[in-house]
Parts: structure tokens; sequence; C-alpha cells
């Protein structure tokens, strides 16, 4: 992995970092906070990651799948209680305070989203090609 910038991602990045913050300080409760909030997040770590470096696509989908289940999973632990954070509001904000099945399934969907979105871009390296 090498540092790369890419500035169409990471424009991409900057735009879905404000809608994340518009629903989190705006709308306090519901499906648009809670689980399209949760979808959103892996496309913006997705462009983050696209945008600074020059892992593949699957690579990347991957690496933020697994960071993704990985916060929700902890949120089965008292991790935020072990750094003295159980109050902190951009601690809960980020890692979130209860695990929630369907979160990963919002991930997941997020995803899959972006593996589509790339496929039809022409950006996913396929490697079975069909010469017609």
């Amino acid at each position: 992995m090498k540092l790369q910038f890419n500035k169409y991602y990471l424009a991409i990045a900057h735009f879905l970092l404000l809608i994340e913050l518009a629903i989190a300080f705006i709308i306090k409760t519901g499906f648009i906070r809670y689980t399209f909030g949760d979808y959103l997040v892996v496309i913006l770590l997705y462009a983050i990651f696209r945008g600074c470096t020059n892992m593949s696509v699957r690579a990347s989908a991957l690496v933020v799948l697994f960071i993704a289940y990985g916060i929700e999973l902890l949120q089965l632990t008292p991790f935020l209680a072990y750094f003295n954070l159980e109050n902190s509001t951009a601690a809960n904000l980020i890692f979130g305070s209860t695990f929630q099945f369907g979160d990963l399934v919002a991930y997941t969907l997020g995803i899959f989203t972006v593996l589509i979105i790339e496929y039809y871009n022409g950006n996913y390296k396929n490697t079975h090609t069909i010469k017609v």
C-alpha cells in the first residue's frame, strides 16, 4: 500500500462527511439517523481509503467492512468505559454505544453499493475477461 491522493475520491469523501455531520447534528432519531447514517459511513470510509491510498477496490472494500464490523462488535463490550470516554459525546457519536445487528446489514449494503458503482464505472478490476 502506498499513499496516493485522488481528488475525485477525496471530493466524494468531503461531500459525504458534510452529509454525515448534518445527519448527526440535525436528525436526532429515526431511520435516517441510525440506519442510513451507518450505510453512508462505510461509503465515506471507502472514499477516504481510495482517496489516500493506491489500494484496489476489493482490498479497500474489505478493509472498510472489517473496520466497521470491528467497531460494531466492540459495542458489545464496555470499551468506552475502559478509556473513561463513556460520557464523551464525540466518542459516543463516532463509536456508538449499543450493538445493533441492523448496523452490520447497513454496512454490508453500503459496501455492496460501492462495489456495484465501481464495477459500472470501470474501476473494478475484473480478473475474468470475456472476449466477444
